[in-house]
């Protein structure tokens, strides 16, 4: 039986809907696109010039790679010329990006994208990723795109993904119909459906968080650590450690095997480190469609209302099981937190 490729299943799915007008297939193909030319570069990485610094840092007052610039170009450039996006929000760019050309203009969507997630990653050969969230727009069609456009919560994303530039490159998207793998076969330039109606275990035995912060985490956060790490047959503890500095890659084998992967506000960053729009909500859309939970300790990610580009969120992503377990901590000692603050 010949493999589904993304361009067919996708537009398969448009077919599903009769009021479809393929504008979201149309969007999702350019991205997969721009894809495509990062993965290149990446491949590349050793050989050319896209490994080290640019020389500059972005909003976050992080240094940009080469890489991160690149990408970030990629994808912009996808967008502005595919017609369905009228603005975009992106990790390396201060402010929203509003087109304004005669055909974004007319586009019903804006894309928030961290262009190269786990960047510190690149020159070492480690997965990194790139994420993505499509909104509707609200603002009139023909017209140009505003900040109100972006800040949405999460339950109001049409589509989100990521990509996973590994050992393979794969796309995960949904749009709000299940979670679809994809896998990048470089020899005819296609992705092609390895992982359909993908499903992350209930329960697992891995817990992902950077421990080097311990002594900031909350209280409710260590205490979850030290219940991960004590012995009980019953309950397939201890848990396993894994922790790759990359949302993406991190979150990717949670979904497959089963896990949780933390990123809490500490004393020294009370709001977490990953970003709302961009890292915390698309990532939490596709945990949620594929039968997980994802949540900032106390609420709902896709239920948290933005107030800017850039604002951050604590994260608890992951196995139902374990994001119910680690709350129940959370919940338990956020006095605790508070008076330290």
């Amino acid at each position: 039986m010949p493999m589904k490729t993304l361009v067919e299943f996708i537009n398969e799915k448009q077919a599903e809907y009769p009021e479809a007008t393929g504008d979201l297939t149309r969007l999702l193909n350019d991205i997969g696109i721009a894809a495509k030319i990062v993965n290149r570069e990446i491949r590349r990485a050793g050989l050319a010039d896209v490994n080290g610094l640019f020389g500059s840092t972005n909003i976050q007052g992080e240094e940009q790679k080469k890489l991160d610039v690149f990408a970030n170009e990629q994808f912009i450039n996808a967008l502005k010329h595919g017609g369905q996006c009228a603005a975009l929000a992106s990790e390396e760019n201060e402010d929203m990006i509003i087109f304004g050309n005669k055909y974004s203009m007319n586009g019903k969507y804006v894309v928030a994208f961290d262009p190269v997630d786990g960047s510190s990653n690149i020159e070492v050969n480690v997965p990194i990723g790139t994420i993505f969230a499509i909104y509707k727009r609200t603002t009139a069609i023909g017209s140009s795109g505003s900040l109100d456009d972006l800040l949405q919560p999460g339950r109001n994303l049409v589509a989100a993904g990521y990509v996973m530039y590994g050992s393979s490159t794969m796309l995960v998207y949904t749009t709000g119909n299940g979670v679809n793998g994809f896998t990048y076969d470089a020899t005819v330039g296609l992705f092609f459906l390895s992982h359909p109606d993908m499903r992350i275990p209930e329960n697992g035995t891995i817990y992902s968080i950077n421990e080097a912060n311990y002594i900031y985490f909350p209280e409710g956060v260590k205490r979850y650590i030290k219940y991960c790490q004590e012995d009980d047959k019953s309950t397939r503890r201890p848990y396993n450690t894994r922790y790759i500095g990359s949302l993406v890659a991190d979150v990717h084998r949670n979904l497959l095997r089963g896990g949780i992967f933390i990123y809490p506000g500490t004393l020294k960053n009370p709001n977490g480190k990953l970003r709302l729009l961009y890292e915390c909500a698309p990532m939490a859309f596709i945990v949620e469609q594929a039968g997980g939970r994802a949540t900032d300790g106390f609420r709902r990610i896709m239920d948290i209302e933005p107030y800017s580009l850039h604002q951050r969120s604590p994260v608890f992503i992951g196995s139902r099981e374990m994001v119910l377990k680690a709350e129940e901590f959370m919940q338990q000692y956020s006095n605790d937190f508070v008076e330290k603050m």
